[in-house]
């Protein structure tokens, strides 16, 4: 559903207020502590964040994907940390109930996960299925009136603080996607263990972990969809998710050329500003126009799946292009703060870390040639 555009404008303008009171003077503390404050995330409760994307008619917003993008894009000129804390409510980890959950299963978790009391996770990738996610190997036994889960699962954000999982497994012995379906798997489901969240490079804050299934059993009014059809759930929810990953690398961009700006107009070499030195220009120069274009492609793209449009081939595009434009920003603002950029103090190392994943989760980016390239020769140009 698309906002009228007061109702819009002012949801923008409390979360812009939101990251710049709220979150950025935590950016430090956070990655520092490898933890979000519970008061924080308790905020971002209170403010709907958590159901950004699930119907008004369970407790959410109900944004199409066009204001979910603006949102996204404020969202993203701070930590992604902070992000990740709900953005498995409003994508991966909800999206496939919404899409293809029965009235029964929507009315049962949709308004815990609108108002966050359930936070969600999303249980795809494998110790040897992740850009081949067909290949899971996550075993779903039917057993009487249910399922019987058995694997395991690897880096799965949120995990150590989800209350539900949708988990891919194997139902069948139909070779690759065809034999993979979906299930709704409650964390307190016996059998069910989670890991400790791994050390990362970046993005300290946003936890991942293993998730094991022993012998789980899950109801078959738990399967999400019908048998078979996980694989095609997943792309679907990907789709979504591609695009608000796309929002968010800009908003982190303009926020990174933000300060880039601010600090070239302070710091002074050769007698006057750095930002009066022509090479300097051009990096700011680059970065602006290449973020303006990643702007451009996502919000264009959310407008056409909002009208119903197949939109598979432009959501990798644009994930394709924002995720490595952010990086490219980034590496020319450690370069433009120079030895600064290479301290702590200014954040701008952080930074740099932090986009590296985005060219790696929601697809790599060579999945995302691999998906524009099929689209394309599909149909015809």
């Amino acid at each position: 559903m698309a906002l009228d555009t007061d109702t819009r404008d002012q949801l923008i303008e409390t979360v812009r207020r939101f990251v710049i009171e709220r979150l950025r003077p935590l950016e430090a503390q956070v990655a520092e502590d490898d933890a979000i404050p519970d008061a924080l995330v308790d905020e971002m409760r209170e403010l709907g964040l958590f159901g950004l994307s699930v119907p008004e008619a369970y407790g959410g917003l109900g944004l199409g994907m066009e204001d979910e993008c603006l949102v996204a894009l404020e969202l993203g000129r701070t930590s992604p940390a902070f992000r990740s804390a709900f953005g498995t409510n409003v994508g991966i980890g909800s999206q496939g109930l919404i899409m293809h959950g029965t009235p029964e299963q929507k009315a049962r978790w949709l308004p815990g996960i609108a108002c966050g009391e359930i936070v969600t996770s999303f249980a795809l990738t494998e110790p040897e299925a992740g850009s081949d996610s067909a290949s899971v190997q996550t075993r779903a036994r039917l057993d009487g009136d249910g399922y019987v889960l058995n694997g395991s699962k690897r880096y799965i954000t949120n995990a150590d603080k989800a209350h539900l999982f949708t988990v891919m497994a194997r139902t069948g012995d139909a070779p690759g996607a065809k034999g993979v379906s979906a299930f709704l798997v409650p964390r307190d489901s016996p059998g069910l263990s989670v890991g400790k969240p791994e050390r990362k490079m970046g993005q300290h804050g946003a936890h991942v972990c293993d998730v094991i299934f022993e012998d789980v059993r899950v109801p078959a009014e738990n399967r999400l969809g019908e048998e078979g059809q996980g694989f095609k759930i997943a792309m679907q929810v990907l789709d979504r998710g591609r695009l608000h990953i796309s929002a968010v690398c800009v908003g982190l961009a303009e926020r990174l050329i933000a300060d880039c700006v601010a600090y070239a107009q302070e710091r002074r070499q050769f007698g006057s500003a750095i930002a009066d030195l022509q090479l300097v220009q051009a990096m700011i120069a680059d970065s602006k126009t290449e973020a303006l274009a990643a702007r451009a492609l996502a919000l264009e793209t959310a407008r056409r799946r909002d009208a119903g449009e197949n939109v598979t081939l432009e959501a990798a595009s644009s994930k394709l292009f924002a995720s490595e434009m952010v990086g490219r920003v980034a590496d020319r603002a450690v370069q433009i703060h120079g030895g600064a950029g290479y301290m702590t103090e200014y954040g701008v190392e952080r930074f740099y870390r932090d986009v590296r994943l985005f060219r790696i989760y929601e697809g790599s980016s060579q999945i995302q040639q691999l998906v524009i390239a099929r689209e394309t020769l599909k149909r015809g140009g």
